[in-house]
């Protein structure tokens, strides 16, 4: 099978990959771009772990083909820091320890940065919708809708 030849943008930069036509953009991320911050938790796109945006769409990678993130922009959770300064976000789930084992946190992280990039003041209801496409099976989400609720209103300036 011939590998198709893809150039695209990840996390700000101009990147370019040789991928299968059945190869999913989460395989692509984690083997060839060595980003392995997201997970693939369920390969079904039920879980949230593999969660990324594409030109600021909420999407799980898992679903994702290699080939159609040509010529988009993606972003992983890598591209969420600005070098060794944390985002307000992750700043906020160490806060509050709103992580343990940490397999859903990069794709938590992603998702509520979406949320908070298209609703800047979201009530706690719209933030557990928001987040509700992303299990984890360790924190019961209280402390994680907590810290993403205190990075919006630090965000804001309340």
């Amino acid at each position: 099978m011939n590998k198709i030849h893809v150039t695209t943008t990840v996390n700000g930069d101009p990147v370019e990959y040789l991928c299968e036509p059945q190869e999913t953009l989460l395989d692509v991320l984690r083997n060839q771009l060595r980003l392995t911050g997201a997970k693939e938790g369920c390969g079904t796109g039920d879980c949230g772990a593999c969660s990324v945006t594409l030109n600021g769409r909420l999407v799980c990678s898992c679903l994702v083909l290699a080939a159609e993130a040509g010529g988009q922009e993606v972003a992983t959770v890598e591209g969420i820091a600005d070098g060794d300064n944390l985002h307000i976000l992750q700043k906020k789930i160490l806060e509050h320890a709103a992580l343990q084992c940490g397999v859903c946190t990069p794709g938590i992280l992603v998702a509520a940065k979406a949320l908070l990039e298209k609703h800047p003041d979201p009530t706690e209801v719209e933030a557990r919708y928001w987040l509700a496409g992303n299990l984890c099976r360790c924190t019961g989400y209280d402390k994680i809708i907590t810290a993403v609720m205190d990075a919006a209103a630090e965000m804001r300036g309340a």
